[in-house]
């Protein structure tokens, strides 16, 4: 045999070696990768608010290739002034109008849920009453929709009470004052067959810059959800919205946060991501563990101190969407595949707040982070089908319109306590 034989008997000899080599690595990490589930990816409407009704939001949706809506449908006087949008007609919504967005829904492939993310148990006494009692108008929305029939939940913020919490004990009163105030919301939810789910940001700009501590809605941290779920005499209606952002800033890995939590408590993820600030002038001044404080102007700059240009930048970092415009400080692939492998079976919600993306005010830009997000989120938790990583629609339920056929009254709080 000649010289030149062996040589490419070697070669070949090799190659298969390493195409079997690479072969057993791919089987290896085939066998280590969570099983695809089929979660369907959803839109949070907030980033919409330049559509004024449900139609409008119904045809982003199918823009982007989205299988479903959080309508926000905020109070048109509400005190908030970011992240707002009213897409239901909350204060007419009658067990007709169900019956129309149900047959919308099935008929575009759609599901939904509804949300207003306000302070219910802090901030201007008159505001909170309002806040409350807009929350039951959603519950019997959720209801008239079907409510956990047909997987339609409330989304809502607890909130805080500053004045409260700057006491001694403070956190606590406001655990007791939770308890009073959604006791009744969710004995009420519960009646109706509707889950209330609070998501866990902490609203940190609820406060002007000069308010020394920044925590404004009570379920910021894994320990007040235990601890909210603990003082309930019957938790059985509340669950929660996971954004695993607010613990990035927070610097927590959200997969910890998932291993750590009551999985069975685990009704939406937002998916939002955040671009943490670790070396910039303004962490290094004023450190992470604390937000930055406010003093006079000219003081700081003689001493040459940055200050926090607005109520929202006290914290070093800014709002991002995974996979739109580069990195943030999220790893992606490991949280979704620790949800993957626990089980996760229910939606996925898009909050887009995105510095390059919604926060540009530019509606292209905004349906771009949509679709980026979408694609980025794919792989990891769609099949991958003949055209791609793709939603399974023979798995979509039909909604059915059994509860919209209910006369349910408008309440309000103090009827209910």
């Amino acid at each position: 045999m000649s010289n030149t034989t062996r040589r490419d008997l070697f070669k070949s000899a090799a190659a298969l070696a390493a195409v079997g080599a690479l072969t057993s690595r791919d089987a290896f990490a085939r066998a280590a990768k969570p099983k695809a589930g089929n979660n369907p990816i959803w839109l949070m409407t907030s980033a919409l608010a330049c559509e004024k009704n449900f139609e409008g939001v119904v045809s982003r949706a199918l823009e982007v290739g989205a299988q479903g809506l959080e309508v926000c449908v905020f109070r048109r006087d509400t005190d908030r002034k970011d992240h707002v949008a009213t897409h239901l007609e909350y204060d007419n919504f009658t067990s007709e109008t169900a019956r129309k967005v149900i047959e919308i829904c099935n008929k575009t492939g759609l599901r939904i849920s509804v949300g207003a993310y306000d302070n219910l148990i802090g901030g201007d006494p008159a505001q909170q009453i309002n806040n409350q009692n807009h929350i039951l108008k959603l519950i019997r929305i959720a209801a008239l929709l079907g409510g956990d029939r047909n997987d339609v939940v409330c989304g809502s913020f607890v909130g805080y009470d500053q004045v409260l919490g700057a006491q001694d004990g403070g956190f606590e009163k406001n655990l007791m004052k939770f308890k009073k105030v959604f006791t009744p919301i969710l004995k009420y939810a519960k009646s109706l067959g509707v889950t209330v789910c609070v998501e866990n940001c902490p609203m940190e700009g609820w406060v002007s810059t000069t308010s020394p501590a920044c925590y404004c809605n009570l379920p910021g941290c894994l320990a007040a959800r235990k601890l909210m779920y603990a003082v309930l005499d019957d938790d059985s209606a509340l669950q929660e919205t996971y954004d695993p952002s607010h613990d990035i800033w927070q610097h927590i890995d959200p997969s910890d946060v998932i291993n750590a939590m009551d999985f069975r408590k685990l009704r939406r993820v937002h998916i939002k991501g955040t671009r943490n600030f670790p070396n910039d002038a303004e962490a290094i001044h004023w450190g992470r563990l604390f937000p930055i404080q406010s003093v006079n102007s000219d003081l700081a700059k003689k001493a040459g101190v940055p200050l926090a240009a607005n109520e929202w930048d006290r914290l070093n970092y800014e709002p991002r969407l995974p996979g739109f415009g580069g990195n943030d400080s999220c790893d992606w692939t490991k949280f979704l595949e620790t949800l993957m492998a626990k089980g996760y079976k229910n939606p996925f919600v898009i909050e887009n707040e995105g510095c390059n993306s919604s926060h540009t005010g530019n509606l292209g830009a905004t349906m771009q982070g949509f679709k980026a997000t979408i694609l980025n989120t794919a792989p990891v938790i769609w099949p991958l089908g003949l055209n791609g990583y793709e939603f399974d629609k023979s798995q979509l339920k039909e909604m059915t319109d059994h509860c919209a056929q209910r006369n349910i009254p408008v309440v309000t709080l103090d009827k209910l306590s």
